[in-house]
């Protein structure tokens, strides 16, 4: 696996088996990529439709890109982006509190853990439809898939939020059982939880509020399996999560109101691959010196996106216009370059 046949781009109608597979492909009860083939062609319209759009952004759009290796000549993977969180709606999630309790005439004071139904992220740009083949998960396509919508998000930001969130699976076994669900879901809907989650569908959860208490959840009333999946990962999810995390999203605040999975928040300025991003101009001038570094590297085209894994120095500020990426990226010469260094790649450390 060469990490430069990998290329990123918008999603296209011809993908559609090849996304119905992925679909297949990924863990029950994980509805980032529904097996309905209806409910994916329209997902690849709507993203067509966003990618295109040359009107002023309402926040309805959702962005799918999907990974290609090249030298296979197959789709390895997608990710995704929701413009705004609860466009029709509120997004609701629960959020990590502790109230104390205390009684100065027995001496004694607890402080519990509770869970508050919340609106807080509503209107946040979601990250959303991580998905890659098992077969390239050691490698740099991850990466790639991850964090080249970042730079997307940065260089089209009058179209996002400045604050951004991502939804991680939580803990659920093959039949789609979750402790969490099962404890408190379960007891005001009468269906299971992927049912409840195929019925969210994605960002529109406003039927929560209909039915679930708005009080405090006292977490030390679960059950013993409820209160340890609060907060922990889907083993799918493990992956995707530990790359916002090296990002510099926040897993503490919030959790899914389905499956106590965490859901990540952060400040799109302060994500590592956007305080490190740099343009790079295509021009005839000299190479730059030094030695090279892996980087996410994209154009800086809406409609017409390409992001690709590349070489280049540290500190590299033009390219050849001759030079294979130029090629690959679909730019000629006066035309700008998005790069981030992948972690670790930076002479310079991770400065904030």
């Amino acid at each position: 696996m060469n990490p430069l046949d990998f290329l990123l781009r918008p999603v296209a109608l011809a993908d559609l088996p090849a996304l119905e597979r992925m679909a297949a492909a990924s863990a029950d009860a994980i509805n980032s990529l529904p097996h309905d083939r209806a409910k994916l062609l329209t997902r690849i319209e709507r993203s067509i439709e966003a990618f295109a759009s040359q009107d002023a952004a309402s926040g309805e759009e959702t962005y799918l890109f999907v990974l290609e290796d090249l030298a296979r000549g197959e789709l390895i993977g997608c990710s995704g982006i929701a413009a705004s969180a609860g466009f029709h709606d509120r997004f609701y999630s629960y959020r990590n509190e502790f109230v104390v309790h205390a009684s100065a005439a027995l001496g004694v004071s607890q402080r519990m853990h509770t869970l508050h139904l919340c609106h807080d992220l509503t209107g946040y740009t979601l990250l959303t439809s991580f998905y890659i083949d098992p077969a390239y998960e050691q490698g740099l396509a991850p990466q790639l898939l991850s964090r080249a919508r970042l730079l997307f998000i940065a260089q089209f930001a009058e179209r996002f939020s400045d604050r951004l969130a991502a939804e991680n699976p939580g803990l659920a076994d093959a039949a789609g059982n979750s402790p969490f669900w099962d404890a408190i879901g379960r007891r005001f809907f009468d269906m299971d939880y992927p049912q409840a989650e195929s019925l969210a569908g994605g960002r529109h959860k406003a039927f929560i509020a209909e039915l679930m208490p708005h009080s405090a959840v006292y977490v030390p009333l679960l059950p013993e399996a409820a209160q340890w999946a609060i907060g922990q990962l889907h083993p799918v999810a493990e992956l995707p999560f530990s790359i916002l995390q090296d990002e510099g999203f926040d897993a503490d605040t919030y959790v899914d109101i389905f499956d106590g999975g965490p859901t990540v928040e952060a400040n799109l300025a302060m994500l590592r691959s956007v305080r490190h991003a740099r343009r790079l101009t295509v021009n005839k001038g000299p190479d730059s010196a030094g030695e090279p570094v892996w980087h996410v590297v994209t154009n800086a085209r809406r409609e017409g996106f390409r992001a690709v894994l590349a070489e280049l120095p540290a500190r590299a500020a033009d390219l050849p216009p001759d030079a294979p990426l130029a090629a690959r990226l679909r730019v000629q010469e006066g035309q700008q370059l998005c790069a981030t260094p992948l972690p670790g790649a930076d002479p310079a450390g991770d400065r904030p």
